[in-house]
């Protein structure tokens, strides 16, 4: 969202000049009409009595001159392009329009935020959120349509059926009916709803009788009735009994994708399933800390709240002040990029469908803020930056998040970092740079926790015991943003130079 606050403005800029399009060609017109008028009146005169019109010598010259040089002036009106300054505007803005892809990225954020948060899409069409932005039959179809050519059938059925119920409801659309029963028709059989196919692609014919696909669908379909029928009557009436039922209609299931935690993980970005129960609570606390007696700290300790026993995550309060927030975000707006993930295989960065931000990363010579919050970071953690990465700043926009994933490399990838030199990610700290209206919690899949995000603070854990093995606990997510604009910036610390700042414990889980 950080970047998309631009086209807010160039949007702005597009209706004005569009504004300005109009009232040339609004005064074009008048012009146009009001000859048109003077005309009707002189030509309602001249052909009532054309050779005593004619007679008079001052309308012989003028009917000369009207058609020698004023209907000549009038067809240059006529011609006359005053869309040139909007469509000169228009190409110079259209640079730095979204594309298809980003289009079809938006459309599968709303889908994202529907499954995370289970709204259905009367409740993000009518606008029951935050805001109350609304969509239209177009918009829902639009939805359909992108889910279709995923092959996403379960959300194609969920966003037609929302287009045609409004569309239904008499709301005034270019899109027709047919269109949507077409998408709806092949999407439902898809989950092999025979009869509720049927039906719909019958009120299709209805609408259309021409509609060649339609009437093809049909005759496939009855035969595949006839088809399941005839096996009906060779079966027993024992092995009637043991089959699956037929899925009702409109009750489809989401299918399942390669998340293991799926569930797991939704359900604690709705703030469902924490597992703080009251004993837990108990052993949470809050103190002020020094850094373990840091000099800088002795006068000014940091406030720190326990988050989770174990793993111990802790949250630190007023890290950053509004000033040093909102300069970072200056300095990353112009660096943001997709955010990329680590290939465990070959160590190179990608970008990945379960990695949806914005990200860029900040040296400590692009601004003494940065290298102000790294210092700050190292006292209250009492790890070194040296052989830390760089600050990495991430803007989570629609539906932004990051699935379930490790900070560090597991034994299966151990070249992940070693371009780095520096060892694996021994520990996270995550700094929360905005406020977030709804959505964008922090959760552990694993022993059910979510952290919800509140400027300033900041959220620390260690990636690996004292032994260098992963604590394989610390596995989290980013949930989507539901309503609002996520900002953090976070640090990863690595082993190497921490190796007398955080020793070997006793034991391999320490």
């Amino acid at each position: 969202l950080g970047q998309m606050t631009d086209l807010i403005y160039a949007e702005k800029d597009l209706v004005q000049s569009l504004k300005e399009y109009i009232r040339a060609e609004e005064n074009k017109l008048s012009q146009i009409k009001s000859w048109a008028e003077k005309m009707d009146v002189l030509t309602s005169k001249s052909t009532s009595d054309p050779e005593g019109y004619l007679a008079h010598p001052v309308n012989a010259y003028k009917l000369v001159k009207r058609l020698n040089t004023d209907w000549l002036e009038l067809e240059n009106l006529v011609l006359q392009d005053t869309t040139n300054g909007f469509i000169a505007n228009l190409t110079i803005q259209r640079q730095f329009f979204p594309t298809e892809e980003d289009e079809t990225g938006a459309a599968k954020a709303l889908m994202r935020l529907q499954d995370t948060y289970k709204l259905d899409p009367e409740t993000l069409s009518r606008g029951n959120l935050p805001g109350k932005s609304t969509l239209t039959v177009g918009d829902c179809f639009g939805m359909g349509k992108t889910a279709y050519n995923d092959g996403d059938y379960y959300h194609t059925v969920l966003w037609m059926e929302q287009a045609l119920k409004q569309h239904d409801e008499g709301e005034d659309t270019t899109v027709s009916k047919v269109e949507i029963l077409d998408y709806l028709s092949y999407a439902v059989f898809q989950f092999g709803d025979l009869h509720r196919a049927m039906e719909l692609t019958r009120r299709l014919i209805s609408l259309d009788s021409t509609h060649e696909r339609a009437g093809s669908n049909l005759r496939y379909f009855e035969k595949l009735l006839e088809k399941e029928r005839e096996e009906e009557k060779d079966k027993s009436v024992n092995e009637t009994m043991t089959t699956e039922p037929v899925v009702q209609s409109g009750a489809y299931e989401r299918p399942l994708d390669y998340l293991p935690e799926r569930d797991i993980y939704e359900a604690l970005c709705r703030g469902e399933g924490v597992k703080m129960t009251p004993r837990r609570q108990k052993r949470l606390f809050c103190r002020y800390h020094d850094g373990n007696r840091n000099p800088n700290l002795l006068i000014a300790p940091f406030k720190e709240e326990d988050e989770w026993d174990s793993p111990h995550i802790v949250r630190y309060y007023d890290v950053m002040s509004d000033e040093e927030i909102e300069k970072i975000k200056q300095l990353a707006k112009p660096k943001l990029a997709r955010a990329t993930v680590r290939d465990p295989k070959t160590g190179v960065l990608t970008v990945a469908s379960y990695r949806v931000s914005k990200s860029s990363w900040l040296e400590e010579d692009d601004d003494p803020v940065v290298a102000k919050v790294n210092q700050r970071m190292q006292q209250i953690t009492g790890l070194t930056v040296k052989t830390a990465e760089l600050l990495q700043v991430a803007n989570y926009g629609m539906g932004g998040q990051y699935e379930p994933h490790f900070d560090f490399s597991r034994k299966d990838e151990p070249d992940a970092f070693k371009r780095l030199g520096t060892g694996n990610r021994v520990a996270t700290f995550l700094n929360y740079m905005s406020d977030v209206e709804a959505g964008g919690a922090t959760v552990f899949p694993d022993f059910g926790a979510a952290i919800w995000p509140k400027k300033g603070t900041a959220v620390f854990w260690y990636n690996l015991f004292r032994s260098g093995e992963g604590d394989y606990r610390t596995r989290h997510a980013a949930c989507p943003v539901l309503v609002g604009c996520k900002w953090v910036s976070n640090k990863w610390f690595h082993e190497r130079g921490n190796e007398f700042l955080r020793p070997c414990g006793r034991t391999e889980v320490d």
